[in-house]
């Protein structure tokens, strides 16, 4: 049963993964014009079209897709529960849910910004559709980091400082 659990939170990760893009993509300018866009457009539309209909974006924030991203890590969380005996009770799985969407978040984060930077020492300043997609993610957490700590000797210490933080982060939210 476990195993059953875990490949089946895995995939529900994923499509949750997905919406989570489908919501930060606009907000840090990303293009959605490039394969990887273009496969996150496709995936999510089928939810988020008929809730934009319900739903108009509110400035850069897509209202539709925010909702989508929420009722998806929701139905997940209640399929989850459901699986494992839990039962469904509607202020558990709200609960549980928004709690797994929090980590869910800061984890995404985390392993963006790791690859962010092995990318930045391995391949600098190569051109990837997925490497601009990092850099429209990563850096908005960056930027503050690098005002207020400058390069020492020539290296970065930013993203150190961001990934101490999302850890510090998912630490309070366990």
């Amino acid at each position: 049963m476990a195993a059953i659990l875990f490949v089946l939170n895995a995939l529900l990760t994923l499509v949750v993964l997905a919406f989570l893009l489908r919501v930060l993509m606009p907000l840090v300018r990303a293009d959605f014009r490039n394969p990887l866009g273009q496969a996150v457009l496709r995936f999510t539309d089928p939810l988020v079209r008929p809730l934009r209909r319900i739903l108009p974006p509110a400035g850069r924030v897509d209202v539709a897709s925010i909702v989508a991203l929420l009722l998806v890590q929701l139905a997940g969380t209640a399929a989850l529960r459901l699986v494992a005996g839990g039962g469904f009770a509607p202020v558990p799985i709200l609960v549980s849910g928004l709690h797994g969407l929090a980590r869910t978040v800061l984890q995404f984060y985390s392993v963006a910004m790791l690859i962010y930077v092995l990318l930045s020492w391995v391949a600098p300043g190569t051109y990837n559709p997925a490497t601009r997609l990092l850099d429209r993610l990563c850096e908005p957490l960056l930027r503050p980091f690098r005002r207020l700590v400058p390069p020492i000797a020539g290296l970065d210490f930013s993203a150190l400082f961001v990934l101490i933080g999302l850890q510090a982060l998912q630490i309070l939210l366990r």
